[in-house]
């Protein structure tokens, strides 16, 4: 088969990677892919988000198959394009797509169907959330309804950076339209979890569990970034709990959002706080998470081709799918500065060693020349696998201490939490 992977990042190497694997694929496309996945799959020059141009090329060079990966095609229907000229896809339409990209969408449908989320108000009107957040008990969670790189979400210890939350988004235009309503939340406390889901539309299979690192530096201090590492699986999350999740969160969503008329097809991420009360939702993706898929899908025992084929046929029940015994851990490479300024276009060094221990992911790389340079804020995943949590995070340090670009940023404890858990 003729395999396109829509995207260009770390997750969408290790799409690509895995996807490999099949014995079924016989040419694998990547657009616009990056300098690493460009060993790995022919790298198209079109963007995630020219929807137009991608189904229209999928079409004329007769794809068999299309993997839409990143959120922002998702929700501009990339799908339904793709279906309108007889191109089979993976990845949910754009009415199913709202689960993410609208946060108001998502927090009415767990209202209404009685799944355990932060108690919440959305507003479109300015005036109205400033004099809300005025009279509320912090801390809480303020957040742009849209799609906003994965840095929508501002938690507010006080009033007054309430107050300012909602005057960058609704007043400042920090997100543009994205922010232009919010939803205010109640602040959540407890172990983070996310869970990766592949879905039918009836049929729910759990990928590991993982433990994502969002902030900059060590010790969760810093910015917000899209992540920094991840280990998967996630201690935090027992079987028992896991049990619990399926079915009080998982299949109540499934069937909500075939209850709704939109049924979910693809990967539905669960970003979810496991506080005193019991298991929460905080946020649902409608893709693979970055960087949690690289950490996830090394760990995923069967043909993911296959699987993703049966979720765009409604038979996922007739796919084995398991998690592979183990654990793994990815750390990432950022540029220096992010997630704010950094500069590009820096050579990148001791690749080769590195992978001799562990998978590399490229998520923001470029080719010029023979030379591999730096293209983004994320440059690089290295993820590796072994029989514990502890075996997987040295190795992947082990890897890691031998690449080299200037003003490498590493955090040096992914993991470490878990592994205090583990005892």
């Amino acid at each position: 088969m003729r395999i396109l992977v829509v995207g260009g990042g770390g997750r969408e190497h290790a799409i690509v990677r895995k996807l490999k694997e099949s014995p079924r694929v016989t040419a694998l496309y990547c657009a616009p892919g990056n300098g690493g996945i460009a060993a790995d799959a022919t790298c198209v020059p079109i963007r995630a988000t020219e929807v137009e141009r991608l189904a229209q090329w999928a079409a004329e060079e007769k794809m068999d198959y299309v993997v839409v990966a990143p959120d922002d095609p998702l929700c501009m229907g990339l799908v339904d394009e793709l279906q309108k000229r007889g191109v089979p896809a993976f990845g949910p339409d754009r009415a199913a797509a709202r689960i993410e990209g609208s946060k108001v969408f998502a927090k009415d449908l767990m209202k209404r169907y009685g799944i355990p989320t932060a108690s919440y108000r959305a507003f479109d009107d300015a005036q109205a959330a400033l004099a809300y957040v005025r009279g509320l008990k912090t801390p809480v969670a303020v957040k742009a309804d849209g799609l906003a790189l994965g840095k929508g979400v501002i938690l507010c210890r006080t009033a007054a950076q309430a107050e300012e939350a909602v005057n960058d988004m609704m007043c400042k235009d920090r997100f543009g339209a994205s922010g232009r309503r919010v939803v205010v939340e109640e602040w959540l406390e407890g172990p983070e979890v996310s869970v990766l889901c592949l879905t039918d539309g009836r049929t729910l299979v759990p990928l590991a569990s993982a433990m994502d690192h969002k902030r900059a530096l060590d010790g969760d201090q810093g910015l917000n970034t899209g992540g920094m590492g991840v280990i998967a699986p996630n201690p935090f999350y027992t079987e028992a709990i896991a049990r619990q999740c399926m079915s009080e969160i998982f299949l109540p969503t499934v069937r909500a959002m075939q209850s709704e008329g939109c049924p979910f097809r693809g990967c539905l991420y669960f970003g979810l706080m496991l506080t005193a009360q019991g298991p929460k939702v905080i946020e649902y993706n409608c893709r693979f998470g970055d960087p949690e898929a690289q950490a996830v899908l090394p760990l995923l025992q069967g043909d993911l081709l296959e699987a993703m084929l049966a979720v765009t046929r409604g038979e996922l029940d007739q796919v084995p799918l398991s998690v592979k015994p183990g654990a793994s851990c990815c750390v990432i490479a950022a540029s220096g500065g992010y997630p704010e300024h950094y500069e590009t276009g820096k050579p990148i060094s001791g690749l080769e060693q590195a992978q001799q221990t562990a998978q590399v992911f490229h998520a923001g790389t470029r080719r010029e020349g023979g030379a591999l340079l730096t293209a983004g804020g994320r440059v690089l995943g290295v993820t590796a696998t072994a029989p514990t949590l502890s075996q997987a995070v040295s190795q992947a340090y082990e890897a890691a201490r031998h690449i080299s670009f200037e003003g490498m940023h590493m955090r040096s404890d992914i993991g470490a939490r878990a592994l205090r858990a583990l005892g």
